[in-house]
């Protein structure tokens, strides 16, 4: 059974069929999914998901990308929503130099609040990072009492090795099966066993045999069974252990 540690069930792409999708998992042999929060709306649609569905959990926060828009009352209603017994995470939150939709001082602080409301609720968090590694890990290197996981990892073994010494983990998704992955197999292959978990990021990031189209949580199969290839175990083995390493981090039952 697949735990989808990271996908995004509440984006507009799931409008038609969202219902349809999330029935189909149980078949497809997903057993958990935790939906994190982007800005203040999707916090509040992945709570409103993971209450109508016994399989989603839920994390809350705002992404670097809408920093600009969050204020400090913001604050409040994401203490209020993290109290949810389904609420198992703050993210996904961090720094992304790459688009630069948020001013990167305004990033930051932001980015230092919601690390601030993870270590006072004693939450885990999700981390997003792009083209901001050096800055991320001297925010993240500040707080080695509160857990993390990089979702979507495709950084350097390097770097990978200065997270996992803080006691995090790395996520992988459908990225691993693109013939252009180089780093994030390196850190596949060469990371502790009880610190691996997968992801789909869905609706984005389709692995190959499906990459280019909207991606949902069954795709999982195909990032398990290239997980499993790059550390020469079997695609049931390797879903059992990103199983559990999924829910000992999330602190699901």
């Amino acid at each position: 059974m697949f735990f989808d540690t990271h996908a995004h069930y509440d984006d507009s792409q799931f409008d038609g069929d969202r219902d349809q999708v999330l029935a189909s998992m149980a078949g497809a042999g997903v057993e958990l999914i935790v939906n994190p929060g982007a800005d203040m709306p999707s916090s509040r649609a992945a709570r409103e998901l993971a209450a109508r569905w016994p399989f989603v959990w839920f994390g809350i926060g705002v992404h670097p990308h809408d920093a600009k828009n969050m204020t400090d009352a913001d604050l409040d209603e994401l203490r209020d929503m993290a109290s949810d017994p389904k609420c198992v995470a703050v993210g996904e939150i961090g720094l992304d130099y790459h688009y630069d939709l948020s001013p990167r001082d305004v990033q930051k602080h932001r980015f230092i609040q919601q690390m601030e409301l993870a270590a006072e609720l004693k939450k885990p968090v999700i981390i997003h990072e792009r083209e901001a590694c050096a800055d991320v890990l001297d925010v993240v290197t500040r707080y080695r009492h509160v857990p993390g996981v990089y979702h979507c990892f495709s950084g350097s073994w390097e770097t990978a090795k200065i997270i996992l010494d803080q006691g995090w983990y790395l996520s992988f998704t459908g990225v691993i099966t693109f013939k252009n992955a180089r780093k994030a197999l390196e850190v596949v292959e060469k990371m502790p066993a009880d610190r691996l978990m997968i992801e789909t990021d869905s609706p984005y990031l389709a692995p190959v045999p499906v990459r280019g189209r909207r991606n949902d949580s069954r795709n999982l199969a195909h990032i398990a069974a290239r997980a499993a290839e790059i550390r020469g175990m079997g695609t049931e083995e390797l879903a059992a252990l990103t199983l559990a390493n999924g829910k000992r981090f999330f602190g699901i039952p």
